[in-house]
């Protein structure tokens, strides 16, 4: 089971030995006043994928329900296979309360398990007036809506650094022809284009999305996702041969398709912003910045910055997203108190916490911008809660993970295949369709 579309990035960039840390000493219970509070001697288990500065700061947010209730909360880190977790406890009695969902398909399969109690009144009535109705879709299975989208990741932002550009005299592009011949300029200034984490297949399902979706348009993007379009269509074979060419020119990829193959996420953004630059530019969402700043000492604005992904063949620009989802599991002993902390996440103070903290866009359009600690990232929020219903969700996250979410497998390993060698699309593109017409069981 991959992890969610926001933390699988950010956890990527911790070594095994911390995150197996974390896990050991996950389980304390937030503290705080809870001295004639309403839910004074309540306590609410959480459990999600989030481990390092993404757990703590979620912690700040559990923190302040505490003080606003009184109730205690535990967060439980499930690992990566978040499903399997939670099948494992509720089989055996010990289920949690509310369980932050990162994967559109996992909480479909948990609402289709009957796991799940659809969300209260009141917190239904908040997301509806805050979110774009796309969020509440993506929340909703077979007319009941279950998912409240708390964290978002924009997926949709070309990171650089702004010495490299000024020193090959190159602009931000606003087109993905324009993107390639930027690229080309970098390249011919010393520097190679792009650092491509091909050791991470999610990296690679990425650019396609964007590409496709600026290409085929949110109709197609949609049906794709939802493999009632087969892979085989002459779309995919028209994004994917668009994206060759990128992989197929050497001077674009930091160590072509080899040096991409070897290199992980975290490596792919430190060859952009670590101490011996190897590439001028990354794809990937708004977390790259993140990175940059807590890692690598980058001042957001100023040494490391972005630009909206381009434009592909006179298209609209993409926004992909993905997001984290809270729902409340039946089998929980604390079914009252659980609804009432998806009441504290459907508002802005909640939002905002995080937001101060770092590491955290919101799909809530009534949080303060100012919340945010840069302008960097205040600026990658509003264009998030701007596009509203134009956002679609990563779509390898919204597939079964057979096909869009397993390392060495599906869709990253054809993918990478493809990075590779790229000189046949539409070999690629039957391939896709074969490793997805298995895990759909909906061939097309």
């Amino acid at each position: 089971m991959r992890p969610s579309a926001t933390t699988r990035r950010t956890a990527a960039a911790a070594s095994a030995a911390l995150a197996l840390a974390l896990g050991a000493t996950a389980c304390g219970g937030s503290t705080g006043s809870a001295s004639g509070k309403e839910l004074s001697g309540k306590t609410v288990t959480v459990a999600g994928v989030w481990t390092g500065s993404e757990q703590d700061n979620f912690r700040k947010v559990l923190d302040a329900f505490t003080e606003k209730t009184g109730a205690k909360t535990v967060f439980v880190p499930t690992g990566d296979s978040l499903s399997t977790f939670v099948g494992s406890k509720i089989e055996g009695g010990n289920a949690p309360d509310v369980v932050m969902v990162p994967q559109v398909g996992v909480l479909k399969q948990f609402a289709e398990e009957g796991w799940l109690t659809p969300l209260s009144d009141k917190t239904a009535k908040a997301a509806d007036a805050s979110l774009a109705p796309v969020w509440k879709n993506y929340g909703t299975v077979d007319g009941t809506y279950y998912g409240l989208y708390f964290k978002a990741a924009h997926k949709s932002t070309v990171w650089y650094s702004p010495d490299a550009f000024d020193r090959a005299g190159v602009r931000a592009p606003g087109t993905y022809a324009d993107l390639l011949k930027a690229g080309r300029t970098l390249a011919d200034s010393g520097l190679p284009a792009f650092s491509v984490a091909g050791q991470d297949g999610w990296t690679l399902t990425d650019w396609f999305e964007n590409i496709y979706l600026s290409q085929a348009g949110p109709e197609k993007y949609d049906r794709l996702a939802a493999h009632t379009l087969p892979w085989t269509d002459e779309s995919v074979v028209k994004a994917l041969t668009t994206l060759g060419e990128l992989f197929k020119d050497k001077r674009l990829v930091a160590g072509g398709a080899d040096g991409a193959l070897n290199t992980d996420f975290p490596g792919s953004v430190e060859q952009v912003f670590g101490p011996k630059p190897r590439a001028g530019m990354v794809y990937e969402g708004d977390f790259v910045g993140g990175i940059a700043k807590d890692q690598f000492g980058k001042k957001l604005g100023e040494d490391a910055t972005f630009f909206p992904f381009p434009s592909v063949d006179g298209g609209h620009a993409p926004v992909v997203s993905g997001g984290d989802a809270a729902v409340v599991l039946k089998d929980g002993k604390q079914q009252d108190a659980a609804m009432r902390l998806l009441e504290f996440l459907a508002t802005p103070e909640a939002a905002e916490v995080w937001a101060g903290a770092g590491g955290f866009l919101s799909p809530n359009k009534d949080v303060d911008l100012a919340a945010y600690g840069d302008d960097t990232t205040r600026n990658t929020a509003e264009s998030l809660v701007r596009a509203g219903d134009s956002v679609r969700f990563d779509m390898s996250d919204q597939a079964p993970a057979a096909f869009g979410g397993t390392k060495g497998a599906g869709e990253w390993k054809i993918l990478q295949d493809f990075l590779r060698d790229p000189s046949d699309a539409k070999a690629t593109a039957k391939a896709l369709e074969d490793a997805a017409a298995k895990a759909y069981g909906n061939g097309s």
